[in-house]
Parts: structure tokens; C-alpha cells; sequence
């Protein structure tokens, strides 16, 4: 009885904590994923994220994006950054490979950050240590986005746009 108790233990831990860290169908957290993707200069971008929702909260005070910090860019796992060559992002190289996309928000400037760690949950294990490229760009005031959205375009503008907020960057 001892024995039985003790695996449903630890069963029930092990799907816990799967639980937690996104474990099941994408689609059904309340953060849905998401796809950007372009082709610029004969280089395929893909960002695979997911969408956060505003839902009357201040996105930039508080836990969800505050400023001054380093954001997953997205919700759930950290957004991951994909490009097939080599390319420049604001005139910086950045080699072709998977990256996680970090952002630090600000009212005036974002720094856009290109992890070379891809495959990890939210911003915990981030370090800096492990940045690719860093690039600032400034920030715009945008039309209110209730879900976290970034575009692509063929042209290698990429968008951030989230609350009333709008952040792009160029990739060539």
C-alpha cells in the first residue's frame, strides 16, 4: 500500500510540474502561440511566440512586461528567434541559427536581445552572458493591441505591438 501510495506521489508531482512548464497542446493556454515569418534577402525568418493578452491590466507597471527589465518577448517559453544565413539586425551581424528573443521595454527605447539559449521557460534562466546581439531601437506610441503581436515583412521589418505600444527592428 506504502509502494502504491508513493508512485501516485510521484506521478502526481511529475505531471505538476509538467503543467508548469507548458507540457500539452499550445493552443489551449489562455497565451495562445503564434508565427511571424519572412524572407529577406534570401534569408527565411521565423519567430515562433505566444500572445499575451492585456485584459485591462498596465502591462508595463507590475509583473507582466515591466520596464527597466528583461521580458521574454512573448509569454510561456521564451519567443524564439529563427534565421536561415547570416544577416545584420540595425547593422549588427547576427549569425544564422535559433535564438531566444529577449526584450528589456522602456518609454523611450527597447534593447532587442538575441539569446544564443532557445529553448527556455520565460526569462528565469536567462543570462546575459549568453547574448548573440543586442540592438536598441526606440519605442513608439501604437494603436492599442490587446494581444502581444509581432510581424514580419519581406522588406526585414519586424514589429513588436502590444497595449499602445510598437517597437520594430530591421533585419537585412
Amino acid at each position: 500500500m506504502k509502494k502504491l501510495l508513493f508512485l501516485s506521489l510521484l506521478t502526481l508531482i511529475a505531471f505538476v510540474g509538467k503543467a508548469q512548464h507548458g507540457a500539452g497542446d499550445k493552443a489551449k493556454r489562455p497565451s495562445p502561440p503564434a508565427t511571424a515569418t519572412a524572407t529577406v534577402n534570401g534569408a527565411t525568418i521565423k519567430i515562433d511566440y505566444s500572445q499575451p493578452s492585456v485584459k485591462g491590466r498596465n502591462v508595463w507597471a507590475g509583473d507582466l512586461a515591466p520596464y527597466g527589465k528583461v521580458w521574454r518577448t512573448g509569454a510561456n517559453e521564451a519567443t524564439v528567434f529563427e534565421v536561415s544565413k547570416d544577416v545584420t539586425v540595425e547593422g549588427k551581424a547576427l549569425k544564422a541559427g535559433k535564438y531566444a528573443l529577449f526584450s528589456i521595454p522602456g518609454e523611450k527605447e527597447w534593447v532587442i536581445i538575441f539569446n544564443k539559449k532557445s529553448n527556455q521557460w520565460g526569462a528565469y534562466d536567462y543570462k546575459e552572458s549568453d547574448d548573440a546581439l543586442r540592438v536598441t531601437v526606440p519605442a513608439k506610441a501604437g494603436a492599442m493591441t490587446e494581444k502581444f503581436t509581432i510581424t514580419a515583412e519581406n522588406s526585414g521589418k519586424v514589429t513588436l505591438a502590444w497595449d499602445k505600444a510598437a517597437v520594430a527592428f530591421n533585419v537585412k
